[in-house]
């Protein structure tokens, strides 16, 4: 510790040391407190500078406590600069002696002045003082040549950062410069001697060390081998022994290094635009099946059959259950007897135990049933099926040549089952192209105007927005609306009413509740007039406010969701409004994107909006339902928003409403990009990485799950209208259809002895067995057939597998080296020997995944064989322009390469396929499950309604097996009636702008649909057809527990709607 005095001491001297005045930093370094030693009064200027110099380092110094010297540190640097005093004494005797011993001309006093002013004696040279004299003396000659004024001060440089100054005449020294300063310039400086007498030595001890080196360069020669023969041993050892250190290490950087190198072949591969052969060859092993492929493809299509079978087995249960509802209703309306309910119930849960299983199982009723002359028919129906599946024309013009009850019919069972539900990416492609293909065809010849696409019913629109609400058990609606709607259900708060009229008599009704006396107010009120009432206005504002915040949350949850929303339909989008804006240029971006809207939402979002529990969006348990408040919130919702996608406006009868028409015009702005960019998406060829290869590639033929009733169907209607579908004598479709001959029976199908001809239920028996699922394998007809037919295509993928079996054992860098290269016997010999393990793998394979008979036998061809084929193959494909000789046949090389490449996708594709179809059956299996809860929810009701008939004694004998003959409609034919008579019994009220006395010119004729439940109504006036609607009676129905007496047909025939349902149910159910 330092005293505080000897403290007080060090703060004078760092404050001197700061203010820069070397004679007040003496006076504080002579300080008694101090206690500085050796101080020098004469060295003033040189104490300040180095204490300066030793302060500023500290002050620098990141990891000094102190910012000040102390005492031990003053102490050095004055120890410091009386060393430096010293030094310059020694420095100045130096240079006076030799300048003056040269100036003297006295060469024998050289040595003794240089020995005398050097610290090491030794190195001053004896035998080198004539030569250190002649050197000094000449540079001091040369020196003093360009001298034209001189001094008498020398300067010395000491650390390159103090500098001394000394008087030869005067004697004085200086550390500051004089004045004023005249230096001694012909005299040699310090340095300038030092080089000399130093370059001397060197000299004189290379000279000598070179001699000693050529006088023993034998010796020295031996000593350098064995040097480096021990050095390169050490060496090579040691790096031996650095391998076994890091041994793991290095197999890490080779592996690396190996991986760097395959990944750079594969990027070449892969994105290349002719990659090399050398590359190809190293990655063609990719091409091989393995058994997991066989498994996984085994995997995949049991699945998709699994899926399939659910699907349809799903679709008649939900058939069968709308019936049950409906049978139920009009058995609650006391219209139809109960013997028609109990026969649909048994039929029900025959399905419900399996029957329906039993039918669809194809192992037991599937191809390996049918007799073996049918075989090739069937072979020809699964190439009729695959020509279908691949060129949607086809079926796009036969769906336009059929009515459209037919063939909406026909879309829904035989086009889905033709595309196995889209359960794969490769049918989802081809699904799309024929969505594609017929709403092209659709718009080019039906639409007249824009607007034809809203206001009508579009067949193929129609068609993808049934398959797109989850044909396939994949709900998407359920991901984008049913935590939204489920929030607006659960919501009990809530009551949105935008009518006036029902806002009115709500209030009327809550006041006479409330008083327990009757109203003054009028009952039956115009939307003006309860527009009068504060308190409806009121009513009606707080609905509108409740309506626009629930809207918001119903919109954010569509708007935030375009990734969920199905490719496919993001496409069929794309393409209608593509389609439109070619057949009319002149469109609007506002006009087509309205259409867009029109699909996305209206059609495919907004039913599911209002009746979330017929679309899956929401659970329902059995008999569970949403209440009319509830519907009616939804209804309102819906409505807003299909206002807004169309960007229009409240108006006319929805005036009331006109303060929500800022609010929809911002609304239909965020509708207008979500469409747009919902147009946004790649083309399926992109998105599905599919071409014309595709099929080749995949290890499994494409199968489908197709009943013998669609088969025998889809045969008669191409025979019916196939001249309109395939015009050209020569198209292929034809010579299938010619092939296949006339329409075949189910029994002629399956052949003889399906069915015992004296059996009595022959015909209900034929009429199952019409329903079994067969598999069809589908094969192209030209697919890689033998001989000289066979197209480019066929011919190019069998000439892609020979080269492959050949760059897998002979080398080259290019395919006409190799194939001009004869093969030696080692290559021949490993040929074969990789051919024998793929007949090996292939001979594992299932039935419907083994190679071509033709393939087969290329495989086994020698190796010099396969060449001459190839070289054969290779010049007939350049006569069809598939190869060019002068690029050394690269083409067929890029088509190997990206069959490479689409081998590694379909497997990944393949592997998201088997979970996908895993998901999927999972969620089909829960709707069946649900189907099944409501199957024993009505069994327990149909059985309560038996138990109370036996109560009553009823008159009637009802049948419990359920086998007894249901009535079911009573009449199939037309009922006909006249406005007159119908005005007569009361249904109708009346007819706009037309006299009672003009009804007799009026018919109607009402007709059962094939839907049970759908009546068609034809007009007729004076005899001439004028219009036609549809009635359903589950509307009907509704409309009168709503209490709605009266109903509009045709916008202008009034109708009484509980006599309608009476005259319905008389004629047409009986009572």
């Amino acid at each position: 510790m330092h005293s505080f005095p000897g403290i007080v001491a060090v703060g004078h001297i760092n404050e001197a040391i700061d203010e820069g005045n070397p004679l007040k930093t003496l006076d504080t370094l002579l300080l008694p407190t101090a206690k500085i030693k050796n101080v020098d009064p004469d060295y003033a200027q040189h104490y300040q500078d180095v204490l300066y110099h030793a302060k500023s380092q500290k002050l620098m110094d990141s990891e000094s406590v102190s910012k000040v010297l102390w005492l031990d540190e003053i102490q050095h640097a004055v120890n410091e600069a009386n060393m430096d005093k010293d030094k310059t004494k020694q420095w100045v005797t130096l240079v006076i002696d030799v300048n003056q011993c040269l100036e003297k001309e006295k060469p024998s006093d050289i040595l003794s002045v240089l020995k005398s002013s050097m610290s090491n004696t030794n190195d001053v040279i004896p035998e080198c003082a004539d030569k250190y004299y002649d050197a000094l003396a000449k540079a001091k000659e040369n020196k003093s040549e360009s001298v034209s004024t001189e001094g008498s001060w020398l300067k010395f440089s000491l650390q390159d950062k103090y500098e001394y100054y000394y008087n030869i005449d005067s004697k004085e020294s200086s550390w500051v410069t004089p004045e004023p300063y005249l230096p001694k310039e012909s005299w040699l400086t310090k340095k300038e001697i030092e080089a000399f007498w130093k370059g001397c030595k060197q000299r004189k001890a290379y000279l000598r060390r070179r001699q000693m080196l050529i006088n023993n360069v034998d010796s020295i020669v031996k000593i350098q081998s064995w040097f480096r023969m021990v050095v390169a041993r050490r060496n090579h050892l040691a790096r031996l022994q650095y391998f076994r250190d890091h041994k793991n290490e290095i197999v890490k950087i080779q592996s690396l290094l190996r991986a760097n190198k395959a990944r750079d072949d594969y990027k070449t591969l892969v994105g290349s635009e002719n990659p090399p052969l050398t590359v190809i060859r190293k990655f063609v092993h990719l091409l091989d099946q393995s058994n997991l492929d066989f498994q996984e493809e085994l995997g995949v299509t049991r699945l998709r059959e699994e899926v399939v079978t659910k699907i349809r087995a799903n679709q008649q249960l939900e058939k069968d259950l709308n019936l049950m509802d409906i049978k139920i209703g009009l058995l609650v309306k006391n219209r139809i007897t109960l013997e028609d309910v109990i026969s649909h119930r048994t039929k029900l849960n025959k399905k419900k135990g399996g029957e329906m299983q039993i039918l669809n199982n194809t192992d037991n009723q599937g191809i390996k049933s049918l007799s073996k002359e049918r075989r090739k028919t069937l072979e020809t129906y699964q190439q009729l099926f695959y020509l279908l599946q691949t060129n949607p024309s086809y079926l796009a013009k036969l769906i336009f040549q059929m009515p459209q009850n037919k063939s909406t019919k026909f879309m829904d069972t035989v086009i889905f089952t033709l595309y196995n539900y889209a359960s794969n990416q490769r049918e989802e492609y081809l699904l799309l192209k024929l969505f594609k293909t017929a709403l092209e065809e659709e718009i080019k010849s039906k639409v007249d105007q824009v607007q034809d696409i809203v206001t009508g019913n579009p067949t193929v629109i129609k068609m993808v927005v049934s398959f797109n609400r989850g044909a396939r058990g994949q709900n998407t609606l359920r991901q984008l609306l049913a935590l939204v709607v489920k929030e607006i259900l659960d919501d009990k708060s809530l009551a949105i009413n935008t009518s006036p009229v029902e806002v009115y008599k709500a209030w009327v009704n809550q006041l006479e509740t409330q008083t327990g006396e009757a109203s003054k107010l009028p009952y039956d009120v115009t939307t003006e007039q309860a527009l009068t009432y504060p308190e409806v206005k009121n009513k009606l504002e707080a609905s509108i406010e409740n309506l626009r915040r629930v809207t918001d949350k119903v919109l954010n949850s569509i708007i935030s969701s375009l990734d969920l929303l199905p490719y496919g339909l993001r496409y069929i989008a794309k393409v209608l409004k593509n389609s439109i804006h070619e057949k009319f240029p002149d469109a609007t971006e506002d006009e087509l994107l309205k259409i867009v809207g029109n699909l996305l939402y209206y059609r495919y979002m907004n039913p599911a909006i209002v009746a979330p529990d017929g679309f899956d969006i929401i659970d329902m348990t059995a008999g569970g339902q949403i209440n009319p408040d509830q519907r009616r919130n939804l209804g309102s919702v819906a409505k807003v928003l299909q206002h807004a996608a169309s960007n229009k406006l409240f108006e006319g009868e929805n005036e009331h409403l006109s303060s929500m028409n800022n609010y929809l015009s911002e609304t239909y702005q965020e509708f207008r990009k979500y469409f747009k960019e919902a147009c946004n998406v790649p083309e399926p060829e992109e998105k599905f990485n599919m071409d014309k290869y595709t099929d080749v590639v995949t290890v499994s033929k494409p199968v489908i799950y197709i009943s013998i009733e669609e088969i025998i169907s889809t045969h008669s209607l191409l025979l019916e209208h196939q001249e309109a579908i395939a015009a050209d004598k020569q198209d292929l479709l034809n010579e299938l259809l010619e092939s296949l001959g006339e329409v075949p029976s189910v029994e002629s199908f399956l052949g003889e002895g399906a069915v015992d001809p004296n059996d009595p239920n022959k015909a209900n028996i034929l009429n199952q067995l019409s329903k079994i699922e067969i598999s069809l394998y589908l094969t192209s007809k030209y697919d890689l057939g033998d001989g000289e037919a066979i197209d480019g295509q066929s011919l190019m993928i069998k000439t892609k597998k020979l080269i492959i079996d050949v760059i897998r054992n002979q080398p080259g860098n290019t395919l006409p080296e190799i194939l001009e290269t004869p093969a030696t016997t080692q290559q021949e010999t490993d040929h074969a020997r990789d051919m024998v393990s793929r007949a090996i793998i292939d001979s594992q394979a299932p039935e419907e995944m083994k190679h071509s008979q033709s393939m087969v036998e290329d495989a086994q061809l020698p190796l010099e064989q396969k060449k001459r084929k190839i070289q054969r193959n290779l010049r007939t494909l350049e006569q069809t322009g598939h190869v060019s000789s002068k690029n050394k046949y690269q083409d067929i090389l890029n088509e190997i390469a990206k069959d490479i490449r689409n081998q590694r996708i379909h497997r990944k594709l393949r592997k998201a396929e088997l979970a996908k179809l895993q998901q999927t059956l999972k969620a089909l299996n829960e709707k069946a499950a649900f189907y099944e809860d409501q199957i024993n929810y009505y069994d327990t009701y149909i059985k309560t309604c038996l138990d109370n008939l036996k109560r009553r004694n009823s008159r009637r004998s009802i049948k419990l097996d359920g086998k007894g003959e249901p009535k079911g409609a009573k009449r199939s034919k037309p009922v006909r009636y006249t406005a007159a008579k119908l005005h007569e019994k009361g249904v109708l009220l009346g007819i706009d702008d037309l006299q009672t006395n003009q009804f007799k010119n009026v018919t109607f004729d009402i007709i059962s649909t094939e839907d049970v439940g759908i009546f068609d109504v034809r007009s007729k006036f004076l005899g001439v057809e004028m219009e036609k609607v549809q009635l359903n009676i589950q509307d009907l129905l509704q409309m009168q527990y709503e209490g709605v007496a009266v109903m509009k047909m045709f916008d202008k025939v009034k109708v009484n709607v509980n006599l309608l349902i009476y005259l319905l149910n008389k004629k047409f159910y009986g009572k």
